[in-house]
């Protein structure tokens, strides 16, 4: 976001106005706002270059000449929300309004998507079929259902690229033709797609050895059924502080045992806990690898990610847990899909 000070002009403004602020501002973007501050419109610089050439005058009145059917988000937003909006709607400044329609700041695509590019690579893993969730699956892979009004897979490219990597490869088996005519090379969306093409299909780690070659950071591994704003960024920058050979996000999964449980000894009963609630530490299937490890991936047969991780810890290599502590939600079946779509739960 940047501040807005030099971006505002008031709704009675003339063109040259507006003018001065977007060359004040330099964010291709004016906002006009009423007399109570309330952001009631956009001017961007196509706009008055438009404008001239239609012959209006720098004294011409920009009230009725600005967007009124421009799009803001809350400041509670993420900014990948913003980077979608910004790509769905082909716009380049999303401003952030609070509850009273006043602006606080301005999502730029050029920050959201420009920021320091990582020389990291990045692996989702799409290829599944999702037999689980047939018949919604029967034409569509699972990565590329609906959520939000966006495809699973599309949000988690967008939120790769959010994190600043722009080389990704998706593994592809099942419908591989509907991933690829979506995404082409990726450019529509701020990044390199590459495709790694599973003839059969070759488990959760297995497509790994299908990259063209050895990297030289780590790389990010991601299952394309997730719904989850984790931080990338921050899991790659741990991951190499201390050094792992694999880092797993994990997520912390609570469980209530729906009755009363009881100790024993021998038959003797020794306590009872009414419906007690049990933490489990669960793998979150996103992954940071060091290149060194890709070796360990057999090529061209089918390999899991536990198989991989095990194989680490049997040379007591250094496998780090990073908590994912925020949004996560894995699609794998109805219930999951409902929830992640803010569905009601069948009765």
């Amino acid at each position: 976001m940047i501040p807005l000070e030099q971006c505002f002009v008031p709704d009675r403004a003339s063109l040259r106005d507006v003018l001065v602020a977007l060359d004040r501002g330099s964010a291709q973007v004016a906002l006009v706002c009423d007399e109570r501050g309330v952001l009631v419109g956009l001017v961007t610089d196509g706009d008055v270059r438009r404008l001239l050439l239609e012959g209006a005058t720098l004294q011409a009145p920009i009230a009725g000449r600005m967007r009124r059917d421009f799009i803001s988000v809350s400041a509670t937003a993420p900014r990948i929300v913003a980077l979608e909006l910004m790509q769905a709607h082909r716009i380049s400044a999303i401003p952030v309004v609070d509850d009273s329609g006043r602006p606080r700041a301005l999502h730029l695509l050029h920050d959201v998507i420009g920021k320091a590019e990582r020389p990291n690579w990045a692996v989702v893993m799409a290829g599944g079929r999702g037999s689980r969730l047939a018949p919604l699956t029967d034409s569509v892979p699972k990565p590329m259902l609906r959520v939000a009004g966006r495809p699973i897979l599309e949000r988690i490219v967008l939120h790769i690229v959010e994190a600043g990597v722009r080389d990704i490869f998706l593994s592809v088996h099942y419908l591989a033709e509907v991933i690829e005519q979506h995404f082409g090379d990726g450019s529509r969306f701020g990044c390199r797609i590459s495709y790694l093409r599973e003839d059969d299909p070759l488990g959760t780690a297995g497509a790994l050895s299908l990259l063209p070659a050895r990297p030289d950071s780590s790389v990010m591994v991601m299952n394309g059924d997730l719904v989850t704003q984790a931080d990338l960024g921050q899991m790659l920058d741990e991951h190499s502080k201390v050094g792992a050979d694999i880092t797993i996000g994990v997520r912390r999964y609570l469980h209530t045992v729906p009755f009363g449980c009881l100790e024993l000894e021998g038959a003797r009963v020794r306590s009872i806990v009414e419906k007690p609630t049990l933490s489990q530490i669960v793998n979150g299937g996103i992954y940071a690898l060091s290149p060194s490890v890709l070796a360990e991936v057999p090529r061209h047969s089918p390999s899991t990610f536990p198989d991989l991780i095990s194989k680490v810890l049997e040379r007591n290599g250094h496998v780090h847990a990073f908590e994912v502590e925020d949004d996560w939600i894995d699609v794998g079946q109805r219930d999951q899909l409902r929830q992640a779509r803010g569905e009601a739960k069948e009765s």
